[in-house]
Formats: structure tokens, C-alpha cells, sequence
């Protein structure tokens, strides 16, 4: 089972260059095993032209290393935050993507627009605040973890898979570690679409939301019709 979550770990990172979300390695991908309690994640600083499933270090919640012979990536106390925050996603993906990076450096959230995002993000995709100089000197991707759970206080991490960590970039996650891409990559495009339509029209106004509410429950929903049955 481990090798097999390491194996779509890799194919999720290998993701992350598919869809050009990343420059040289800014950015990880993980998974968890939720029966046995592990995480895979990408290696800290590795080429992903390079990388195998063999490369992937597994961790425990505790952040301790279990099997692998590198440093696991740098973000790895944010991700095992985040799973234990919300336990139902099965992925988390971390990328400095363009223009979702662009909005969080600028502290501004990605206000839904039109029905592209309203087909993946229930609303308004949130920023959070800044970490304090203490969060940042004590520990600081742990704290970083914990100022998305913050701002998740009152949100769905299921109806709305993905944060701006402000001056930073994104982090989404998802059902698994192709699902936490896959949101990434919405999430990107999302942000370019939102940030040419304020271009074109400065003062144009959020979705409205029974619009957004349809597209978002045609998708999601208990009675959702887009696709075909499984």
C-alpha cells in the first residue's frame, strides 16, 4: 500500500510540470495513507526530471521519517497540518503558480467571478493573514499550517479546496494527490481568469449567487447531473 501511495505521489508531482504550475522545484505534493497513519511526500530541493518513487520520503504525523533516504520537503509540517485538520482530503498540494501566487503576495482574495469557478470553489477563494515574526522564528511551517486552519474556521475545506497564504502562494488539496493537483491547477486558471476580468471591467461584480450555488451543486451536489453515471 505504501508503494503504491508513493508511486501516485510521484505521478502527482510529475503533475505539477505537466500543467506548468511549478519553476525549477517550488512546489511538493503529498498523500496520505489514513489506516496506517503515513504521508509520502515529495524530497526537499529534488529535480523532478530525476525524481522516482523510490525519491518519495514517507513520514508519520509526527513528522518523523519513516522510509526514504531524503530530507522530505521543506513544507512537510504544513501538509501534516492540514490532514489533520481536514480529515477528508487525501492530498495537498503546495505550487508558487503564477497568478494564484500573485494574489496572495498582494493579500487579495479570488472573488468568483463567473461560472468557471464556480464549477470547483463554493465562493470566494479566502487569503489568510500574515504569520507573526513568532510564528515565523518558532516554527515556521508548522504555524503555516495553522493559519489556514484559522481561516478555515468558518469555511468548507471540501466546498472550497484551496487557500492564498498571504506573501507566500497557494496551497489546495483534494481526495487524493492527483485531486489536490487537479484544484491547483483550477485554482491557477481561476486567478488569471479573475484578474483579466478586472481588467476589462474594474468595477464588475461577484457572481451572483444563486448562479454560483447552481453550478457549484450541479457539480457537487446530493443531486449532481455533470458527467456521466460511474
Amino acid at each position: 500500500m505504501i508503494d503504491e501511495l508513493k508511486e501516485r505521489v510521484l505521478q502527482a508531482n510529475l503533475a505539477l510540470v505537466k500543467y506548468g504550475l511549478v519553476t525549477l522545484t517550488w512546489g511538493n505534493v503529498s498523500g496520505i495513507d489514513r489506516e496506517k497513519k503515513l504521508i509520502a511526500i515529495k524530497p526537499s530541493g529534488i529535480d523532478y526530471e530525476k525524481m522516482t518513487a523510490n525519491d518519495m520520503v514517507v513520514v508519520n504525523l509526527a513528522g518523523e521519517a519513516i522510509e526514504g533516504k531524503w530530507r522530505p520537503s521543506s513544507d512537510t509540517a504544513t501538509h501534516i497540518e492540514l490532514y489533520k485538520a481536514f480529515p477528508e482530503i487525501g492530498g495537498v498540494t503546495h505550487s508558487h503558480s503564477e497568478c494564484a501566487t500573485a494574489f496572495a503576495q498582494a493579500c487579495r482574495e479570488i472573488p468568483c467571478y463567473g461560472t468557471t469557478h464556480a464549477d470547483h470553489f463554493s465562493g470566494t477563494v479566502p487569503v489568510t493573514r500574515f504569520l507573526s515574526e513568532d510564528e515565523v522564528k518558532t516554527a515556521y511551517e508548522l504555524n503555516t499550517g495553522k493559519v489556514i486552519i484559522e481561516r478555515f474556521e468558518k469555511l468548507n475545506p471540501v466546498e472550497i479546496p484551496g487557500v492564498l497564504v498571504a506573501g507566500h502562494a497557494p496551497f489546495t488539496w483534494g481526495k487524493d494527490p492527483m485531486d489536490s493537483v487537479k484544484n491547483n491547477l483550477v485554482l491557477e486558471r481561476v486567478a488569471k481568469m479573475a484578474l483579466n476580468t478586472k481588467l476589462i471591467n474594474p468595477e464588475i461584480k461577484e457572481l451572483p449567487k444563486y448562479i454560483l450555488n447552481t453550478h457549484y451543486q450541479r457539480k457537487h451536489g446530493p443531486n449532481a447531473y455533470y458527467g456521466q453515471k460511474k
